[in-house]
């Protein structure tokens, strides 16, 4: 299975390595520091790699790669999966998942990586189990352990190891009771230059915070469950009950985690909230050319649109931009050919509108496309696809708890073609 993991910096530096077999060298990551050259972005680093005698595969999260060796062959979503759950274990640990993070608490990224992979097997890796076998760190424990000598590493079995319900620990008491749901959802849309919707889709995601006493059972119910497509569940989730019913059932972990994910890709039901009318041109012969855009609102039902930024990759031919915003703040980057543009919140009475010339090398040919335009946006208190929880119920348990839903959209990958 997994043989060895190593983590990787932007820079390239290999700062971490974990071997839970035979010891591999660190001459394997030159396949993937070769494929990482090609890929001009980061996110385009291919996922698995495959060498003369491993394959490679590895994910990019909070500017770090995480470079799994496999001598076999295994599916690849297992150890991808099996890789995000490091990720966010140390993001629960330490509050971040960075650098420097990991370096000030290397001895227990090594207890963590020992108890969540055996003889590189995934073995316990639900984040409750792991705070009761692994303490995390604290300011007062580690002033602790260094005059005692004493470690982390918790002195009995976790109770849920051995239970059928191993995401949730017994004796869990709390003086308020509350259950939290967020709902993200992220719009990926290429948009073309008359302004129709080439391709639209919405990623969503259910994030809860739940901090109830004992052993509750919740239901989930939804307005209209039948918007969802290929929905993945939290293993506490009753799967027959939701293909009966469309209600998510679940005796729910302690804490942070995610309930489901799921896609809505029928185009007809992804609404598009902000359109962008756009005159880019570049003359023959003229080291010139002409840049306006203008962003507006279009459905976002009475909804503000917020924290909207506008990139550019302009042609290499690009010298520098002189440029009029009617709202925000734009910058040029001469070197990378990068424009951008922060624009803040939109008013539908005065659209923001960028404007100016742009001015060419001169001899060099006319840019023989335009570029994209890749926007950003947030939306507070409105998911786009129009999923709407209906009611959270809680049954085996005697108290009343806070209960609040909160809604989100924002940008995936959002292009207008020009």
């Amino acid at each position: 299975m997994i043989h060895s993991l190593f983590l990787i910096n932007c820079s390239g530096d290999i700062f971490l390595e974990k071997h839970w077999k035979s010891v591999v060298s660190q001459s394997v990551c030159d396949y993937f520091f070769e494929a990482q050259e090609k890929a001009v972005d980061v996110e385009n680093v291919p996922p698995v790699i495959s060498t003369p005698h491993h394959y490679l595969i590895s994910i990019y999260r909070d500017k770090i790669f995480f470079v799994s060796v496999i001598q076999t062959e295994v599916p690849p979503l297992f150890v991808i999966e099996f890789l995000h759950r490091v990720a966010d274990t140390f993001q629960d640990y330490f509050g971040e998942c960075s650098e420097t993070a990991i370096k000030d608490n290397v001895v227990i990224v090594y207890e963590l990586l020992e108890e969540m992979l055996d003889n590189g097997f995934p073995l316990a890796t639900e984040s409750n189990i792991l705070k009761e076998l692994i303490k995390p760190p604290t300011i007062l424990r580690s002033v602790v352990n260094s005059i005692t000598g004493s470690s982390n590493v918790g002195e009995t079995l976790p109770t849920g190891q051995l239970s059928n319900i191993p995401w949730r620990r017994a004796g869990v008491k709390y003086t308020n009771n509350e259950a939290y749901f967020d709902v993200i959802e992220e719009i990926d849309a290429i948009i073309d230059k008359s302004g129709s919707t080439v391709f639209a889709e919405i990623q969503g995601v259910i994030d809860s915070c739940i901090k109830l006493s004992g052993m509750p059972d919740l239901s989930l119910s939804f307005m209209n469950p039948r918007l969802l497509d290929d929905v993945s569940f939290h293993p506490c989730i009753r799967f027959k009950r939701w293909e009966s019913e469309r209600v998510l059932s679940f005796i729910p972990p302690d804490g942070n985690f995610r309930l489901i994910s799921y896609r809505v890709s029928s185009q007809n039901l992804v609404a598009i909230p902000v359109y962008v009318k756009h005159m880019i041109s570049f003359k023959e012969n003229s080291s010139s050319g002409r840049f306006d855009v203008t962003i507006g609102p279009k459905q976002n039902m009475g909804k503000t649109v917020e924290g909207v930024v506008m990139t550019v990759h302009m042609p290499k031919a690009v010298l520098n931009m002189n440029l009029t915003a009617s709202q925000g703040s734009y910058t040029f980057d001469p070197v990378t050919k990068v424009l951008t543009w922060d624009v803040g919140k939109i008013t539908p009475q005065k659209l923001p509108n960028l404007k100016g010339i742009v001015n060419l090398q001169s001899g060099a040919p006319k840019p023989e496309e335009n570029p994209s335009l890749n926007i950003q946006f947030k939306i507070q208190q409105l998911a786009i696809s129009g999923l709407k929880v209906n009611r959270l119920d809680m049954y085996g348990e005697k108290y009343k708890p806070f209960k609040g839903v909160k809604y989100l959209t924002k940008a995936g990958k959002f292009q207008v073609r020009t």
